[in-house]
């Protein structure tokens, strides 16, 4: 028999172009469009997809450098979400992400290898690559670029 994995969030109109997203017991997020059709009072749903492609891609950097016992430090992460008119209509046709250890490369032993596979740990980035170019750059405290894909 196959595993079957799979999740579930609801949303509810609240108003305008303003939407609750219940996320269950991990709580609710707004989401709006920016005027002149909502009032901006939340991110909209491009900027929810740019926020979870920079989040799973730092939890993936995150999970691949403790796996061989290192400290990255403090990670914090930069996206930049290109639009492009395709048949007329706007789309998202790139994710530029930026990933920032809190350490010097040169402290962690096993860095490159952790770099070699935490992109392929990341179901959200993987998943949406299979439509929208993404590319990823990591630094390091001494803002040292040490990997790009």
């Amino acid at each position: 028999m196959s595993e079957s994995n799979s999740f579930s969030v609801q949303m509810r109109l609240l108003s305008g172009f303003k939407f609750e997203i219940d996320f269950g017991e991990a709580g609710q997020v707004l989401s709006d469009e920016p005027p002149p059709l909502g009032e901006g009072e939340g991110p909209n749903p491009s900027r929810l997809l740019a926020a979870a492609v920079a989040n799973c891609l730092a939890a993936s950097l995150l999970f691949a450098v403790r796996k061989f016992k290192e400290d990255p430090g403090q990670i914090n992460a930069k996206v930049e979400g290109h639009l492009e008119r395709q048949e007329g209509r706007w789309r998202i046709n790139k994710l530029d992400v930026e990933l920032n250890l809190g350490t010097d490369a040169a402290s962690m032993a096993h860095l490159e290898r952790a770099l070699s596979q935490f992109e392929n740990f990341c179901v959200v980035t993987q998943s949406v690559r299979q439509g929208i170019e993404v590319a990823v750059k990591v630094h390091d405290s001494n803002w040292q670029l040490v990997h790009q894909g």
